[in-house]
């Protein structure tokens, strides 16, 4: 897995050691594991051996993730079998590597690991997938005709490789499962606007009519006004 990039990196690191110009090493010049062809590839066209020897913690990063790394899909292969897989590929190459892999699961061999591979991958225990990577490895090592000179160690960085692979593929087996998380309550919908309740309109009372002794009344008396004006005429 990708995560695992660092921390198997370190690893190889410490397998590839230092600075190395050994005249019987076929891939000649290395920093750390970084050929001064591969340095050149990927950092400094007209690089030197010297500038090889200076190269910075950031460069041999970019260096292994691109050219060794990527290459064998690291990041899409299980814990451990992904770290067997890619220093596999940086001790021996990287269609070297992904072969081997694609013989132990039982695929076809194109060199190339992509969705077959990692299914078949997938479909068998990690450990066992390491296990047989790692014999597969040694066997192909002990036929080189370089094993007299490099073989003792060689054989200690496989054995070394096997531990912490299985280490990391046990360490992923007991790792508890990612927490589920709750299901949330589905959000209720706004309520719809409640309309105002309109202001009642106001009832007219209509005035209460007057009683017919009022308008008697009036009648008297406006017939007594017109009489005395009469009688003050005459």
């Amino acid at each position: 897995m990708d995560r695992n990039f660092a921390r198997a990196l370190a690893l190889v690191l410490k397998s590839e050691g230092g600075w190395s110009d050994n005249p019987a090493d076929p891939g000649g010049a290395t920093m750390k594991g970084v050929t001064l062809a591969n340095y050149r590839r990927y950092v400094q066209a007209n690089a030197t051996k010297d500038d090889l020897r200076h190269i910075s913690d950031a460069q041999i990063a970019t260096v292994y993730r691109r050219f060794y790394w990527d290459a064998v899909a690291g990041a899409e292969l299980p814990d451990g079998v992904d770290y067997a897989v890619f220093d596999f590929a940086v001790n021996s190459g990287q269609g070297r590597a992904a072969k081997y892999l694609q013989a132990v699961v039982g695929v076809a061999q194109d060199g190339r690991i992509g969705p077959d591979t990692i299914a078949a991958v997938e479909s068998k225990p990690a450990g066992v997938v390491v296990d047989a990577l790692c014999d597969a490895r040694m066997a192909f090592l002990k036929r080189l005709p370089t094993w007299g000179t490099f073989g003792k160690g060689w054989q200690s960085r496989v054995a070394s490789v096997r531990a912490n692979a299985l280490k990391m593929t046990a360490q992923s087996a007991s790792a508890p499962p990612a927490p589920v998380p709750a299901p949330q309550p589905p959000t209720p919908a706004p309520a719809a606007p409640v309309p105002p309740i309109p202001a009642p309109e106001p009832v007219l009372v209509p005035a209460p009519a007057k009683s017919n002794r009022n308008s008697f009344i009036v009648l008297i008396i406006m017939g007594v006004s017109a009489l005395l004006a009469w009688l003050g005429i005459h």
